[in-house]
Order: C-alpha cells, then structure tokens, then sequence
C-alpha cells in the first residue's frame, strides 16, 4: 500500500508506505533521482539523492537503532519488525480497544455511551441539559477508561507502542485516567483519524498505523 498526495508542512507531500513495500519503494525513489545517501538517526532518516530530491523517513515505532553496517542504518528491519501494539480509539460516546501482534488482532473489546448532542436552547433549560451532557461524557469516558484497563493493561509489560486514535481530545482525557499511567510513556506521535469507534473499524487500523510516512520533497 502506498498513499500519498497530501501536501506536507515545509514542503513536498506525505506518503505512507506499507512496510512490506519500504524497501522496493526506496529503491524506486533512487532510480528515479540517482544515487542516494542516507543519514540514519533514531527518529527519522533522511535520504538525499544526486538531483537533490529528498526522502524524510519517520521512523516508525521510534527509536531505531542505527546500524551502521545495515542499508539505511537498518530502517527498513526495524520496519517490518513484528511488533506488539496496542490501540485505543475514543470518540465521546464510543470507544474500541485492542492488542494487536503485527497486523492481527488478538484481544478487543468495543462499548459506546450514548451522550446527549448539544443543544440551541438557551436559558435555564440550556443550564439542565449541559449538567446533563456532562454527566453523560463523565460516564462515558469512564466506561472508555475502564476498556482500556481491561483490555490494554494485561499485554502493558508487551506492548512497544500504543496508538491513539478518534478524537484528541477525548483520548487524552481518557489516558489521564490514572489506572493508564503505565502505558503513557508508550503512546506514539501518530494520531489515527477513524470514525466511531467500532470492531470493523478497529480491525482496520494495522494498515494505517504499521506505514511508514514519508516525507518527499522533489528538486527545483
């Protein structure tokens, strides 16, 4: 899988590669623009070619352990390493959870509360069912704490990163639970835009949070 076209800030477009195809599509990227060379580091690895195109790697599942001796100090192992994820997807009112090893779900579990939209009504009415809303919000990102503890904490001393997904907001609030502390240090940049929480939409999440996003700046 290879997605790509979105405008990057500083220049070029952002492309996501699937790990699988990392290594063929590097070696596209130097046919394409010449010799290249790289500069490994743990966070990203910047690859430069003889026309003066650029390749902005963002190591996935930082940090990589660079080998000097390995292609791209290593890059494209450490992409298709087979590793231990788990996921929390929140919006306010639904949330999905999993542990998934390399792209296959291994335990999930998936719940909603519903919580009232907002409302145009003003005045004292207004005042009743913002108390009500948020009540309801409370609940919910309980019910949406209390997955997550269920589900992500038992794999915790597992897992090398924990993606987030849905709304940010909501997510983080979610992960202040003070049961989640453990999995903080673990949660990684990469935010997962997915509609309502649900199992399909769970299930779907491998392809976007395993690819590998790349910056591609072309020569003036």
């Amino acid at each position: 899988m290879v997605v790509s076209g979105r405008p990057a800030a500083g220049g070029g477009r952002w492309v996501d590669v699937a790990p699988e195809r990392l290594e063929r599509w590097l070696l596209g990227f130097a046919d394409r623009h010449g010799a290249v060379s790289a500069a490994p580091g743990s966070a990203v690895v910047l690859v430069t070619a003889a026309d003066g195109a650029l390749a902005e790697v963002t190591v996935p599942f930082p940090p990589l352990v660079v080998d000097d001796t390995a292609p791209y100090g290593g890059l494209v192992v450490h992409a298709l390493a087979q590793r231990t994820v788990g996921v929390l997807l929140v919006r306010l009112g639904g949330h999905a959870a999993g542990v998934f090893r390399g792209p296959q779900l291994i335990a999930s579990k998936v719940g909603s509360r519903h919580v009232q939209g907002r409302s145009a009504a003003g005045g004292w009415s207004q005042q009743r069912f913002a108390r009500r809303r948020q009540g309801q919000a409370k609940v919910a990102l309980g019910a949406a704490a209390d997955v997550a503890v269920r589900v992500l904490l038992p794999a915790a001393a597992d897992l090398q990163g924990v993606v987030l997904g849905g709304d940010r907001r909501t997510a983080a609030e979610v992960l202040g639970d003070q049961r989640l502390a453990p999995l903080r240090g673990l949660v990684v940049a990469q935010h997962l835009d997915v509609p309502d929480p649900r199992l399909r939409v769970l299930e779907q999440t491998p392809p976007m949070f395993r690819a590998v996003r790349i910056r591609v700046v072309e020569p003036e």
